[in-house]
């Protein structure tokens, strides 16, 4: 199967090694002038010692100044401001580097899939650590790895009382980024709980149709309702099925992958999704994993369960002893009989074995 909702690759833009210091090109134009920093000072009205400074680099070339060297030189102001804002980026970017070959940054830039994110086109392949953690800080859209850590370590996921979670931060915080990212791409209508809550029965009966109908479906009836529903291809290292998460307070993404191939684990985990999204804190992220004890992923379960098999005839499954039957009572609720195969095994009604020709298999594309 092919995903609609990978993001297209994003090129790196280009950075340059160095910048031309102010002074040295005051110096060249003066030169070209035949004057003196002596005459400088005279016209500009600055003294010889800071047109010195300025000249060798150790005095800001302010706006003043370049007001000033605009009327004696002829050369506009905008110029040497602009000079003077690119050579300083530059120096505090080397100054950055520096600072990024500690060992605690290069420990934490390791937890980071990079080979990953190249393969994908999410970055650029180096093999200097320095440019490498600079393309993975705008990746994840902060200025350092503190900043990283700051946020990773609110208690706001529900996911860390998961055994899956340990020693997988970076690996769980790279897809929901891609997740986060195709998800803003994605125009959708204000969020309107109402209509989530409708369009889910219709998405419900969607369940049953091949993955070239159900994908552009449920993900169009979601932007109707306020939520960016995205397709991200899962990754080595976080054993992720869904993800919830509000964007802004009037636009939710729900994050999916294809973990475990078959469509009663997709299924589940969209609705499990869907119900952290209509019952739960828009301040928090959601991200399900294997495992989890929070009351707020039981509560989800719960909702995902009902929503798909309603408790009314529920009581009925254990009733069901082949094919035919699961098959009939599929055809009857209106829902993929693969889902109703998941229920049984998961309720222990029937072995992990038993019946998973029902299930509909789920696989990536070849471009995808």
């Amino acid at each position: 199967m092919t995903s609609k909702f990978e993001m297209p690759r994003k090129r790196v833009a280009y950075l340059p090694n160095d910048a031309v210091p102010p002074g040295r090109t005051l110096q060249e134009t003066i030169d070209k002038l035949g004057m003196d920093q002596r005459e400088l000072a005279e016209r500009t009205g600055l003294s010889v010692k800071h047109v010195n400074q300025v000249i060798k680099g150790v005095a800001t070339l302010t706006p003043d100044t370049a007001i000033r060297l605009e009327r004696v030189t002829g050369v506009e102001a905008e110029y040497w401001n602009n000079l003077e804002a690119e050579y300083q980026t530059h120096q505090m970017r080397a100054a950055q580097r520096s600072q990024s070959q500690t060992p605690s940054v290069l420990a934490w830039l390791k937890t980071i899939p990079t080979k990953e994110l190249i393969h994908r086109g999410r970055i650029a392949d180096s093999k200097e650590p320095a440019e490498l953690l600079e393309q993975v800080l705008r990746f994840f859209g902060v200025a350092s790895v503190e900043a990283w850590k700051a946020g990773w370590d609110k208690p706001q996921f529900a996911f860390r009382k998961s055994p899956a979670f340990e020693g997988q931060k970076g690996a769980m915080a790279t897809w929901l980024r891609l997740c986060e990212l195709a998800a803003t791409q994605l125009e959708c209508k204000p969020f309107n709980k109402k209509r989530f809550q409708a369009i889910l029965k219709q998405i419900r009966s969607l369940t049953v149709e091949e993955p070239d109908v159900f994908l552009p479906a449920m993900a169009s009836l979601c932007r109707e309702a306020g939520v960016a529903a995205v397709l991200v291809r899962e990754i080595k290292g976080a054993p992720v099925s869904g993800a919830a998460k509000w964007l802004s307070p009037r636009k939710a993404m729900i994050g999916l992958t294809l973990r475990g191939g078959r469509d009663d684990r997709f299924w589940f985990s969209f609705f499990h999704e869907a119900g952290h999204l209509l019952h739960d804190s828009k301040k928090e992220t959601y991200i399900d994993v294997d495992a989890v004890e929070d009351p707020r992923e039981q509560r989800a379960n719960q909702f995902a369960a009902n929503f798909l098999i309603p408790p009314a005839r529920a009581g009925e499954l254990a009733e069901l002893k082949t094919e035919t039957e699961v098959l009939a009572f599929a055809r009857q609720q209106g829902i993929a009989p693969g889902i109703i195969v998941g229920r049984l095994q998961h309720d222990g009604t029937i072995p992990y074995s038993q019946w998973n020709g029902l299930k509909k298999e789920l696989k990536w594309g070849d471009e995808a």
